[in-house]
């Protein structure tokens, strides 16, 4: 591993809705993504990388700002960003960086809202097109011919490549792909037709859980449209078949897309390295979230269980991380920021919230991170997906989850109002999440335990829990090696 002082190039591609369980370096059984794997064989896979707001639009805030939703403002997909304030970007530009972001911003538009402190900005209006995109700048819009994730790759590349001097960039590559409904480049169309393997909770029923499982509309075998699906089912199909056939045409498409993101993220490794650039450039592929891939019978992300608040994060820097084992402490999307900062020689915002893995992936492997992961999802009984309002706590071992199912009025949200409820699960006995312990008495100390860790985060980040939630009887921190479970 070679050392140098020059301040690293940042390049951080994002993608959305791209499920770690779909990328090989992660063990997936439904598709290979060998230029993804190369970023973590050159570096290092994250293994325990969460979202804080499994949305795309929170999301994306919480990564730029280093902030948790009720910090930076954007708690629903349709609460725009405050643009002026500090991000991680604003910093490096401050620190001499050149900075530059192409493809999905999906934060609002406007003069409040649209990208601040880049100097080139080329992004997709809303959600984007596949074919032939809208791209919003500067200068107002514009179509540009093709297929989106290679024209991202094209746009993103471009800019790198006409800098002059020798001042450091940091160029974020956020792409549409594999957002629903999943529009493959038709080069890659068909390479998913043979069968694809069903997740073991496909068929979950959602015994022992809060209603909030049962109310939500994203079961594929039941709320995927023909938009998705794009043909239509055979007309002789039983209810179990009708479901798996859907289940194939959601991940050849799906899996289609992922494809040619693979494909693009090859592209920006082959350019670092023709330009010698590779070794002293911080790369990291990550996804906004992570994504229900027939898990529990799912599509879409949004609750608090694993494969929806799992995000993939792979990174190389060659120059000051070598290759090792994977990540094994818990970090989130609200760590980002103060990670690249700290990368980069520059000091964080006051007000970002996350704490900097870099010494982790650097000069001190084994050091701790966070007793537990704070996530909250706001959006409660919104129209299409009907996912309730919940927080919760994941630590090393548990997670305790409360739906409150209160939306507060947030834009987004419905009027409906549902009685609280708690779910909780052991996730060392448990990684499927099938068995809700909430109510299991050997869990008791535990579960309180939870309850106290809970509220105590809760005020440590700023953030006011709903007025349903009771106040625990001792909020005196417990640890959990002392229970009896």
């Amino acid at each position: 591993m070679s050392r140098t002082s020059k301040r690293p190039n940042i390049v951080l591609i994002l993608t959305d809705d791209h499920a770690a369980h779909a990328i090989s370096a992660y063990g997936s059984v439904v598709n290979q993504t060998p230029r993804i794997d190369e970023i973590a064989e050159a570096g290092r896979r994250v293994d325990h990388c969460y979202c804080t707001n499994s949305l795309c639009t929170p999301s994306r805030a919480s990564i730029l700002t280093g902030t948790h939703s009720h910090i930076n403002g954007v708690t629903t997909l349709v609460t725009p960003i405050d643009a002026s304030q500090p991000t991680f970007v604003s910093l490096l530009k401050d620190a001499g960086y050149k900075t530059g972001i192409v493809g999905k911003w999906h934060m609002g538009e406007g003069e409040a809202h649209n990208p601040q402190a880049f100097d080139y900005w080329a992004v997709l209006r809303d959600q984007g097109e596949y074919f032939d995109p809208q791209i919003l700048t500067k200068d107002g819009v514009r179509i540009e011919e093709g297929y989106a994730t290679d024209i991202i790759t094209d746009l993103s590349l471009d800019w790198a490549e006409g800098l002059e001097g020798d001042d450091p960039y940091c160029l974020l590559i956020h792409h549409k792909a594999p957002h629903r409904n999943w529009q493959p480049n038709p080069k890659h169309e068909g390479m998913y037709a043979e069968p694809i393997a069903v997740p073991d909770t496909f068929n979950d029923d959602y015994a022992g859980r809060s209603s909030a499982a049962k109310h939500a509309a994203m079961r594929i075998a039941d709320s995927l449209t023909l938009s998705d699906l794009k043909v239509d089912p055979p007309a002789d199909l039983d209810p179990e078949a009708l479901a798996l056939w859907k289940y194939q045409r959601y991940m050849e498409d799906y899996l289609a897309c992922v494809a040619s993101v693979d494909e693009n993220v090859g592209r920006v490794i082959d350019w670092l390295k023709e330009r010698g650039e590779f070794d002293n450039t911080l790369l990291m592929y990550t996804s906004d979230q992570g994504f229900f891939l027939g898990d529990h019978g799912w599509f879409d992300k949004r609750f608090m269980y694993e494969e929806s608040i799992r995000m993939p994060l792979v990174l190389s820097y060659p120059d000051a991380i070598a290759p090792g084992e994977p990540l094994e402490q818990m970090v989130t999307n609200v760590d980002f920021a103060q990670t690249i900062l700290q990368a980069a020689g520059v000091q964080p915002h006051d007000r970002m919230q996350g704490v900097s893995f870099f010494p982790q992936l650097t000069t001190d492997p084994a050091a701790p991170t966070r007793e537990g992961v704070y996530y909250r999802y706001y959006e409660n009984d919104d129209e299409n997906h009907h996912v309730l309002a919940h927080y919760g706590i994941r630590t090393e071992r548990y997670k305790l989850i409360y739906f409150y199912n209160d939306g507060m009025g947030l834009p987004g949200t419905s009027e409906h109002l549902y009685a609280p409820e708690w779910e909780m699960y052991d996730m060392l006995l448990d990684p499927d999440e099938l068995l809700n312990v909430y109510h299991d008495a050997s869990y008791l100390l535990v579960r309180e335990d939870l309850k106290v860790q809970l509220w105590m985060l809760q005020e440590e980040l700023g953030d006011e829990p709903h007025h349903s939630q009771p106040v625990p009887a001792n909020l005196m921190h417990k640890p959990l090696e002392g229970s009896s479970v």
